[in-house]
């Protein structure tokens, strides 16, 4: 599986793109604000012939979701999220005016998925894990072969998720990060919704958030 990285829009988000051996992609927190952003996701899938085939959401704060709009109508592809995150995905547009931007109201999830689930495209399969936290419904993405986490927003380089959001959960993200994350092996590469790309064994020794609620 090999994965592309882009970072868009004023809250400097991490979109990412996975695709496979057979050109098929799913395109998780797609962040593309304006048309320069749009064409740059949209250049890349052509230059390398992929197959948009899922629009996936980690959780749906509007940084995550600001192209959901957009690559649901260009692609016509499923989308799907967890149902925890719903409320979150409907207030984008009232939320966005709080920040002085418009944002396109995003289309409804075609599925709402959680951990019984499995994602599939091409010859990939990606676990799902249930993390929140951050935000109510937050999910993260693990693809085994490869050991790629796609993490959103729970675990940053030296850093974790922001917790003083309405419907955040600061014991709920720790647990997330320690139950889910940790079980992990250290050499699991973290993919995050900002920042810089880390492992799960670098957190594990010097991460000063998960550091200091171990030893609490």
């Amino acid at each position: 599986m090999n994965i592309h990285s882009f970072t868009f829009n004023p809250f400097q988000e991490n979109t990412y793109l996975l695709y496979d051996e057979t050109k098929e992609c799913v395109i998780i927190d797609p962040g593309c604000f304006d048309d320069s952003e749009r064409n740059e996701l949209t250049r890349f899938i052509d230059s390398q012939k992929l197959k948009p085939v899922l629009l996936l959401n980690t959780h749906a704060h509007i940084d995550h979701m600001l192209g959901n709009a957009f690559v649901k109508s260009t692609y016509n592809i499923p989308f799907m999220m967890h149902e925890k995150d719903l409320v979150i995905l409907h207030a984008a547009p009232a939320i966005g005016k709080n920040y002085g931007f418009m944002v396109i109201p995003s289309p409804e999830p075609d599925k709402l998925i959680d951990e019984t689930d499995v994602i599939k495209f091409g010859t990939t399969e990606l676990k799902i894990f249930f993390t929140p936290g951050h935000a109510p419904g937050e999910i993260s993405f693990y693809h085994h072969e490869t050991k790629t986490l796609i993490a959103g927003d729970v675990l940053f380089e030296g850093s974790i998720g922001r917790y003083d959001f309405p419907n955040s959960n600061y014991e709920d993200l720790m647990q997330s990060i320690v139950q889910k994350f940790m079980t992990l092996d250290d050499d699991v590469r973290v993919f995050p919704g900002h920042g810089n790309t880390t492992t799960i064994g670098r957190e594990r020794r010097s991460n000063p958030f998960l550091l200091e609620y171990l030893q609490s």
